[in-house]
């Protein structure tokens, strides 16, 4: 698994550096250095990762995939960027080095989470026309990114986690926040990987890749609760114990820490189950789906 993660990051991480580079043809001097930075700041790859997985568990051979598992990168990389605005959670640090805002300053990094989002749809395009999509097949592709994204995904969950600041949310509520927010990208990652395969993908393996992608979200968000919790700023980095901070109702808050750990585990397997059930056998999905909870930051 170790190998595999590290593969994917290598293989996304020089698409990631080609469009941080473009970046300074496309925007001004400040925005594309922000660009530039959040693009190619460490992190885990995991969505791209899935990106590549689902779509070699469908058998896609295409190494073009890793075009579309930047595009998923560069919208989750400006979501974080967004995210860590002081109208959001107010962070100083993200994956271990100081957030865009704080490297530059609240306008700059609020212009560069835009102008991701376009730069998201460019390497989104390059990637389908590389891997010979039919039309069809890349407005799928492209609706399942942009809709997750949008309010009723990703920033519909900011919207609904904002608002449950300094709040005690019921657990069914924050299972709403983290679908949208947390699960909705991870969901997508796996669809966009299984739509890439082709044609032939069979539909039933597709909503497989999509209920898996679901249930890893959940648990992933859950694993990153517990993480929160019990971590350190280093280990993490990012600021522990934020969530505490902000007085955010989480898994840990709601359950403990124990019966947390627990929930994300049953997330877990629940999401390997619904591979076998559609017979669709992948040990990558199945190894990630263990990474993700037991991952140390």
């Amino acid at each position: 698994m170790e190998a595999y993660l590290a593969a994917a990051r290598s293989r996304v991480d020089a698409v990631l550096e080609r469009w941080g580079a473009r970046a300074t043809t496309l925007f001004d001097a400040p925005v594309a250095a922000a660009v530039r930075y959040a693009l190619l700041s460490e992190g885990k790859r995991l969505r791209p990762t899935l990106v590549f997985a689902a779509y070699e568990a469908l058998g896609g051979g295409n190494g073009a995939i890793a075009e579309l598992g930047a595009a998923v990168e560069v919208v989750h990389a400006y979501s974080l960027v967004h995210d860590d605005l002081p109208s959001m959670d107010n962070d100083d640090l993200r994956r271990g080095r100081p957030t865009v805002h704080r490297a530059f300053d609240v306008p700059t990094a609020t212009r560069a989470g835009f102008q991701m989002v376009g730069l998201a749809a460019r390497a989104l395009a390059d990637g389908c026309e590389a891997l010979g999509l039919e039309p069809s097949r890349r407005r799928a592709v492209a609706l399942e990114l942009f809709r997750a994204a949008g309010a009723g995904g990703m920033i519909g969950g900011q919207v609904l986690d904002l608002e449950g600041e300094r709040r005690r949310l019921p657990v069914d509520g924050l299972y709403d926040v983290h679908r949208r927010k947390t699960g909705a990208l991870i969901a997508a990652a796996c669809v966009i990987g299984g739509l890439a395969a082709g044609e032939s993908a069979p539909p039933a393996h597709v909503g497989a890749l999509r209920a898996y992608g679901e249930a890893i979200g959940l648990a992933f968000q859950i694993a990153d609760d517990v993480l929160d919790a019990t971590g350190t700023s280093a280990q993490l980095g990012k600021t522990a114990g934020r969530d505490a901070a902000l007085a955010k109702s989480t898994f840990v808050t709601l359950l403990g820490v124990g019966a947390a750990r627990a929930e994300a585990e049953r997330r877990a397997a629940q999401a390997v189950d619904h591979l076998r059930d559609a017979g669709l056998a992948s040990p990558v999905l199945v190894a990630l789906a263990h990474y993700i909870v037991t991952r140390p930051n």
